[in-house]
């Protein structure tokens, strides 16, 4: 089974999921990896600012950014060899390394869903 790191730039969450406008193409990468991790897939996310020593440790990721600086980032790797740089890999691209379908990356509706009413508090 394929091994996949992603190293992203420095951003204020482990996902970069936040803040008051979101990428909608961060939203598809954080719900495909959360999604390959239930099902037990090896991947491995580094964020610049959370994680710094992995991007000093790890020897072509450090070679790219002394090459190209830190505009190089996210970078991917796959087994050991780099397969992307400067761009996030898609659902597609999860699919072809893990040989599953692209439909299962998608995060499944809870069967029971919960109707919550909320009442302003009294004073």
């Amino acid at each position: 089974m394929k091994k996949i790191e992603i190293f992203d730039p420095a951003m204020c969450c482990d996902t970069g999921v936040c803040g008051p406008i979101v990428d909608p193409k961060l939203t598809e990468l954080a719900t495909s990896i959360q999604t390959l991790i239930q099902k037990g897939f090896p991947i491995t996310r580094y964020n610049l600012a959370n994680n710094p020593a992995a991007f000093v440790e790890n020897q072509l990721v450090n070679k790219v950014l002394h090459e190209k600086g830190p505009e190089a980032l996210p970078i991917v790797i796959v087994d050991q060899k780099i397969d992307k740089i400067g761009e996030y890999p898609t659902a597609e691209d999860f699919s072809t390394w893990y040989e599953i379908d692209k439909s299962e990356l998608k995060l499944k509706e809870p069967k029971t869903k919960l109707n919550i009413t909320l009442q302003p508090k009294e004073n």
